[in-house]
């Protein structure tokens, strides 16, 4: 079998985690083995850059720089392995974070992400050699609603604690990332119910032939 690469992208309190789980089950249930992982993290060296990016203050440069080291890692050690494999690879965030957070709401330069991105990802001289995932789902959430779901939630990392602005900035950076690759990404309104989200979810990648009803 082919294998299939799904990340899944929202700012913080949109609840694609919740999700995740569910979809994994929907592919395993029809027969295909998945890979479930998580950026920044995914193997034990990418967790260790994980919690220095979420607890560490720095600059945008090195945060940026140690999000892409450990997307290096993760790429090598785990996400191209499975995909050689036929796997279904459920990635929580990938590369399109970088561009909403650090890029958009950290105010780092975007094409100096452009430039990192092609680096961590690339595996050849041409730009169709850049991995990215096969669909992205955008789990897009008005930042005043994902401030209410999280607030007393649990002890925010230095991201959950950003103001409201900065989130409605991570908003415009994943948008400007859709408009670069409108047929990469799934936008999902979570704004509805969990179960209304849900079919959402698989309506889109139902409508792609990646799972039958």
């Amino acid at each position: 079998m082919q294998g299939l690469f799904i990340s899944f992208e929202g700012i913080d309190g949109a609840g694609k985690s919740t999700h995740i789980d569910a979809l994994a089950r929907a592919f395993e249930a029809q027969g295909r083995h998945v890979t479930l992982t998580r950026e920044p993290g995914g193997t034990p060296l990418a967790e260790q850059l994980r919690e220095m990016v979420l607890k560490a203050p720095m600059d945008a440069m090195t945060e940026a720089l140690l999000v892409f080291a450990a997307r290096r890692d993760h790429v090598q050690q785990v996400i191209r392995p499975a995909l050689m494999r036929g796997d279904v690879v459920l990635c929580d965030r990938f590369s399109d974070a970088s561009f909403a957070y650090q890029g958009a709401g950290r105010g780092f330069d975007w094409q100096m992400l452009e430039t990192l991105e092609s680096w961590v990802q690339g595996n050849g001289p041409t730009a169709a050699a850049l991995l990215q995932p096969d669909v992205t789902v955008w789990f897009d959430l008005p930042p005043a609603v994902a401030a209410t779901r999280l607030a007393g939630a649990r002890v925010p990392d230095k991201f959950e604690s950003q103001p409201e602005a900065f989130f409605e900035q991570v908003a415009s950076g994943y948008a400007r990332r859709q408009q670069s690759a409108p047929a990469r990404f799934a936008r999902i309104n979570a704004d509805q119910t969990p179960d209304a989200v849900r079919q959402e979810v698989l309506q889109a990648l139902n409508q792609r032939g990646w799972l039958t009803p």
